[in-house]
């Protein structure tokens, strides 16, 4: 029995080993061919970053990088490479893998045409050719390929042309993309017909033409992008019926009319697009009851009206984008309410009224526009020390109040702009601790006082305008600490004293402007050797020559209203010019320069007699000794030329 037994279990074993030599070892010619269709494909690829080395001969495919298998039968199933810089064409050889599902080769430099023959992948589901530089047209890829599930094709380099009627055949396509693909004609109505779509893209194109009624139809559909086309027409209400929809991008074309108010009744909106079209009329009340929505942009279009006053007010929306439209009424209150707010942008409408003090507590804001409105009122305390912030632009509205010195707390701000308003007060020290301070405008308000010298810690300060305000002292030096500056503009206050010299060390300075102050002193001869392309010094109390470079650069025009000022001569552009040649009357430029020059010629000339006399004396000295000589000196040869006597 003991035999039996063992006889039974070697049986066994061999039995179970030749079950799964199939999958050990699988037949050689398919390996081999599928190899061998593989290594042909890469023979007509170019692979600058050696991708692909472990594509050859001694290794079975299913080693190969970026190809799988099928466990069961060790059959490739997919090739993916994504953005592995490959260039060259798509070789027909691959269509012999006939049990290939996935064929994705993204972001790559890949040329030529697509191949007619990939076709032939009737296991095909997912195709993804997309960001590479493919030319001829779309091809029909009906027919066999009617088990795609993804078709990605944009962004390549085709002949312009109109999308193919037949891509409506594919109904199990549940991704289709085609953006940046050179279309035109208007959106086939087989595309509506796909039923399992779920992502439709078909943007940066040249479409035309109104979005159909049919569209009703994509009911599973989340993800709608049809921006940047030259569609047109209005929206149709059937949009609403796409109760799966989240996101929707229809900008940069050229729709208009009124939305219909049901697309207000759409619960699941979470990103919704719609700038730079000539839209109008009211936003739908509905989306003050949303939940969902993350996104809001309307920019650039003619809508009207008042924001819904709950908008906001359910949603955890990270981004509003309502510029450049007709809006008014009260600022909406409620954007920030979930505390997820980064972007808040209303620029260019005719809000009134206060901000909300709402807005305090939205530590999440980065950039908060809302300039170019008829805003009033002060600005709420925290509004000024929100830590996130990189931009407040409150610039042309009628704000009032002063900037708190918590704003010192907004260590992230870029770019500051206050301009047109009427904040009062002094310039907080405060702001010389916001070391990211690129952009800092704060011109025509009321703003009075010194100009804070903490300005000069901003290291990274290009742009400075405090022009039209009530500013007193003087520029202080520690300006010249801001070596980016770029644009300095503080005309138009009540500043005196000189120019310090420490404005040359700006080595970036470019525009320079003093003027309608009320400056002493001269004009910095180093300004001469700077970039400057603009300057004024125009209606100061400035006396003293005008360095003829800057001259040049401001022409007469920029020194107007400084009667002691005067030029060295007259550039041959101003002949008819009033500017005064510098004399000796006036003490002037010439008179002072040659005065110094010969103070310095006449020290130089007595330091030279000085030496030679000492040495004179040294030698006669010498001699004397030599020569056994004794005696004390003259009493008025030791007092001036004796070494205590320097």
């Amino acid at each position: 029995m003991a035999k039996i037994s063992k006889f039974f279990q070697f049986f066994n074993f061999i039995s179970i080993l030749l079950l799964t030599s199939h999958y050990i070892f699988p037949p050689c010619m398919s390996l081999t061919n599928e190899t061998q269709a593989l290594l042909d494909f890469k023979s007509h690829l170019n692979d600058s970053l050696n991708t692909l080395a472990s594509w050859n001969e001694s290794k079975s495919p299913c080693n190969f990088l970026g190809i799988t298998c099928d466990p069961r039968n060790l059959k490739v199933r997919e090739i993916s490479l994504d953005g592995d810089s490959l260039s060259g064409e798509i070789f027909p050889s691959i269509t012999t893998l006939d049990s290939l599902e996935v064929l994705s080769l993204p972001s790559n430099s890949i040329s030529g045409k697509i191949p007619s023959e990939v076709t032939k992948f009737i296991n095909l589901r997912v195709l993804n050719l997309s960001g590479n530089e493919l030319i001829g047209a779309i091809p029909d890829l009906s027919g066999n390929l009617t088990g795609l599930v993804s078709l990605g094709l944009g962004e390549n380099l085709y002949t312009e042309s109109v999308i193919p009627e037949s891509l409506g055949d594919l109904k199990n396509l549940t991704w289709l993309y085609l953006g940046g693909s050179h279309l035109k004609g208007e959106i086939p109505e087989s595309i509506y017909e796909m039923e399992a779509l779920k992502t439709l893209d078909l943007s940066r194109n040249k479409l035309s033409g109104k979005i159909s009624r049919s569209i009703l139809k994509l009911k599973n559909v989340s993800k709608i992008e049809l921006f940047s086309n030259n569609l047109t027409g209005e929206i149709p209400e059937e949009l609403a019926n796409l109760t799966n929809l989240q996101e929707i991008d229809l900008s940069a074309n050229k729709f208009f009319g009124k939305l219909p108010k049901q697309i207000g009744e759409m619960k699941n909106l979470v990103v919704f697009q719609l700038y730079d079209n000539s839209f109008s009329g009211q936003i739908p009340a509905g989306f003050g009851k949303m939940e969902n929505l993350t996104g809001f942009s309307v920019y650039r279009n003619s809508f009207n009206g008042t924001i819904p006053e709950d908008f906001g007010r359910f949603s955890p929306l990270k981004s509003i984008d309502i510029s450049e439209n007709q809006f008014s009424g009260f600022f909406p209150k409620y954007l920030c309410e979930k505390r997820k707010l980064t972007l808040l942008l209303a620029l260019q409408n005719n809000f009134s009224g206060n901000f909300s003090e709402s807005y305090a507590s939205c530590k999440s804001l980065e950039r908060l526009r809302i300039s170019n409105n008829s805003l009033s009122g002060k600005i709420p305390k925290g509004v000024w020390s929100l830590p996130n912030a990189k931009i407040i632009d409150l610039g042309f509205n009628n704000f009032s109040g002063e900037v708190s010195s918590e704003i010192g707390y907004s260590t992230n701000l870029s770019e500051i702009v206050l301009m047109n308003n009427k904040f009062s007060g002094k310039v907080p020290s405060e702001i010389g601790k916001l070391v990211n301070l690129e952009k800092l405008y704060l011109s025509n308000n009321n703003f009075s006082g010194d100009i804070p010298r903490e300005i000069g810690l901003l290291k990274q300060l290009s742009t400075l305008h405090l022009e039209e305000n009530s500013l007193t002292g003087v520029i202080p030096k520690e300006l010249g600490h801001c070596s980016r500056l770029v644009d300095l503009n503080l005309a138009l206050n009540s500043l005196s004293g000189n120019i310090p010299n420490s404005v040359s060390l700006m080595s970036s300075l470019n525009s320079l402007n003093l003027s309608r102050n009320k400056l002493t002193g001269t004009i910095p001869d180093n300004l001469e050797k700077m970039k400057l392309s603009s300057v004024d010094f125009s209606q100061n109390s400035l006396s003293g020559g005008i360095p003829f470079g800057i001259l040049i650069i401001g022409g007469e025009k920029a020194f107007v209203g400084n009667k002691e000022l005067c030029v060295e001569q007259i550039p041959k552009t101003s002949m008819n010019s009033d500017l005064k040649i510098c004399d000796k009357d006036h003490g002037h430029r010439r008179g002072v320069f040659a005065y110094k020059y010969f103070l310095l010629f006449f020290i130089a000339v007595i330091f030279a007699a000085a030496i030679v006399i000492h040495r004179c004396m040294k030698n006669r000295k010498e001699k004397n000794l030599q020569k056994g000589r004794k005696g004390s000196k003259s009493k008025m040869e030791t007092s001036i030329f004796s070494p205590s006597g320097y």
